[in-house]
């Protein structure tokens, strides 16, 4: 035994060997935290676009509104911090979007200029939609959304919805005689007597 030293000369590789094994899962453990850390932030940014090529978005869009619309429309996607990209240039006032199919009320579109104002309008939060005229969404290719009445529900389990194209104009349901709840064929007021109510047509126009 040396002096000034309490462990056995023999003990010292065992000892040696169990503290790097104790460094390798501190490595080991700390790099998966950081991955899962990584993994909940870019979820929502990249987990529709992984593997996505430009014609896959681009046929994904055009899928949500009739062939004499999207044929000519600007076909635009959201890449990383909301930066927008244009796949396709367009010349018939109509734009189309390939959304997200793996997140609830991103379905893909084909809006006018009005219901892409209704829409920036909806996501920021605005009183009520700015548009002064109505605006025409097509959502041929279906989606999903969390209710029929509440624009800002983001808990109830998912509806899906089929084909369906919308007037984004706050109709009043008792001028109109519309009913206010989900139809799988006919028309309804969607989000009624809110800011943001517009009428529900379904199948294709």
């Amino acid at each position: 035994m040396r002096f000034g030293s309490s462990r056995p000369e023999s003990s010292r590789p065992r000892f040696l060997a169990s503290i790097i094994t104790t460094l390798a899962l501190f490595l080991i453990i700390g790099v998966r935290l950081v991955t899962r850390a990584e993994s909940k932030t870019s979820h929502n940014e990249t987990s529709a676009q992984a593997g996505d090529t430009t014609q896959e978005k681009i046929a994904r869009a055009m899928s949500a509104g009739p062939d004499n619309v999207s044929t000519s429309a600007q076909i635009i996607d959201t890449a990383a911090q909301g930066k927008i990209v244009v796949l396709r240039a367009g010349n018939n006032g109509f734009t189309c979007m390939p959304g997200n199919p793996k997140l609830v009320g991103e379905p893909p579109m084909c809006v006018d200029a009005a219901s892409m104002q209704w829409f920036a309008d909806a996501k920021a939060h605005k009183p009520k939609p700015t548009n002064t005229i109505p605006g025409i969404t097509y959502m041929l290719a279906g989606a999903s959304q969390r209710s029929d009445s509440d624009p800002d529900d983001t808990t109830s389990m998912p509806i899906d919805v089929g084909p369906h194209w919308m007037i984004m104009w706050p109709f009043d349901p008792t001028s109109t005689g519309l009913p206010t709840t989900h139809k799988p064929t006919g028309a309804y007021i969607m989000w009624a007597r809110s800011p943001y109510a517009h009428v529900h047509i379904m199948g294709r126009p």
